[in-house]
């Protein structure tokens, strides 16, 4: 709990309009998009500028208050959650595109800016942020940087650790660091720029971010081919990265998540099939009519029983939609949603998509699967309603042994959603006990007050190992 005393140094550093701890406003930021899960601050504050930042996390060493750092609020691990109390830190303030640099290719902004407008801004120059996540309506870049989103296009173009080439960091003590820079090459010490992108909040508070951009693609073409067997839709996926092509976009939808999205969007999905791959390709026009002819003709060599190519920007368009829209489509079916990202080698789809069928047909749940195929991130989302307290027992055990079948499969707990607080029981699975001993070192180290986000990332114990039905 805060005293009055400390209540009144954090207004004299932000002002008394930048501090909230009303009941009302505490209980909006006691939650983030993670069903099920929500945990009280004590107050909620908005720093202005970097210093703020600073004097702010000074404070809350010295007295040991909990720090949680949050954008939007759209991550889905219980990330944003403050279960320990302590302060909220929102960026509304910090919200500015600070330099597209055209000559050096970046673009500099705080972390309270919007993804997709700073994606629209650069792009009327005739650049390119290719990381897209679902949410980037919404979504902040600090949140994209803290959580290493992904998105559709991650395949050919990698995820926001990809293009975060400088930071200012306020680190837990208040001292201000910068790392990177607006440079091509840069093996100067420790890569701390990576190390912090993908932390969570557990390290450091990221004040601004420099990142990279590329010249926006000439055009793009986008493709659906149809699957009566999810076997040969996986197999198609390898034999695409095989002949040297590497697409933009490779989506996974299986049929129930087709049967929602087309009553949801109503543009004309097929949903009398298996399965589906909606396929982008982007680059020169040439590039991409040859690159699109030859994934038509591996799909069809593959045993899609049809092979469709958009006519328009507009129907291509409708189609890239329809997929973002999937978790908005399949949150209508129940109360509750409980949307998952367990991947594994692209190699592997088709063996997890048919061990999740397993699962939920094991503890009779319904589980729609779809997701990005061409790095094998599937998404297999569970609707249910929290109110029933012996399907909720289910559902946590059936992802659980969803998780441990991606790590038999060579694969991970998480690929883009992060550890926080839901995933942190099966880290361990992961990464094995010097895995976590070595992650706890760092955080000691730069965070050893443990003030940082606490209660993320390490879990008190591991959970046990499940036995996956075949």
């Amino acid at each position: 709990m805060l005293t009055s005393e400390l209540k009144q140094k954090l207004i004299q550093i932000v002002g008394v309009e930048n501090y909230e701890d009303t009941k009302a406003t505490r209980l909006v930021y006691s939650y983030d998009a993670t069903p099920n899960f929500q945990a009280m601050p004590d107050a909620v504050i908005s720093p202005r500028n970097t210093k703020e930042v600073s004097e702010i996390v000074k404070l809350c060493n010295q007295h040991k208050i909990p720090i949680v750092p949050r954008g939007s609020g759209s991550n889905l691990c219980g990330g944003t959650c403050p279960i320990e109390g302590g302060v909220v830190l929102l960026f509304r303030h910090m919200n500015r595109l600070l330099e597209i640099d055209e000559e050096n290719l970046t673009v500099t902004v705080q972390p309270g800016v919007i993804t997709l407008d700073m994606i629209k801004a650069v792009e009327e120059k005739g650049l390119f942020y290719p990381p897209d996540p679902s949410s980037m309506k919404i979504s902040t870049i600090g949140g994209n940087i803290n959580e290493n989103s992904g998105g559709l296009r991650g395949l050919k173009y990698g995820v926001t650790r990809d293009y975060v080439i400088a930071l200012e960091i306020v680190l837990a003590n208040g001292d201000i660091i910068r790392t990177g820079g607006k440079l091509a090459k840069d093996v100067a010490g420790y890569d701390l720029t990576r190390l912090f992108v993908g932390s969570e909040g557990t390290l450091g508070v990221i004040t601004e971010a420099t990142l990279k951009l590329i010249p926006i693609p000439e055009t793009k073409k986008v493709m659906l081919a149809l699957y009566q067997d999810i076997e040969a839709a996986a197999r198609t996926v390898s034999k695409i990265i095989a002949n040297k092509i590497i697409p933009a976009t490779m989506e996974f939808l299986d049929q129930p998540t087709l049967k929602v999205v087309e009553d949801f969007a109503q543009i004309g999905l097929p949903t009398n099939v298996k399965a589906v791959l909606l396929i982008e390709q982007d680059g020169a026009p040439e590039v991409v009519e040859n690159d699109i002819q030859r994934i038509a003709d591996i799909c069809t060599a593959e045993s899609a029983v049809s092979v469709q190519i958009a006519k328009s920007p507009e129907e291509a368009e409708a189609l890239t939609t329809a997929r973002r829209s999937a978790l908005s489509a399949l949150a209508r079916l129940k109360p509750t949603t409980i949307l998952e990202d367990a991947t594994v080698p692209r190699s592997e789809i088709a063996k997890m998509v048919n061990g999740i069928n397993k699962i939920a047909e094991k503890y009779q749940l319904d589980i729609c699967t779809f997701g990005h195929a061409g790095d094998g991130n599937l998404h297999p989302t569970c609707p249910t309603d929290l109110r029933n307290l012996e399907e909720m027992e289910r559902v946590e055990e059936a992802f659980a042994e969803i998780f441990a079948l991606a790590i038999e499969l060579g694969g991970t707990i998480t690929g883009e959603h992060g550890v926080g607080v839901m995933k942190a029981p099966y880290l361990e699975w992961k990464l094995g006990r010097e895995g976590i001993a070595a992650m706890q070192a760092i955080k000691s180290s730069l965070d050893p007050t443990n003030i940082m986000n606490p209660g993320k990332m390490f879990a008190k114990e591991s959970r046990k190992r499940v036995v996956v039905a075949r």
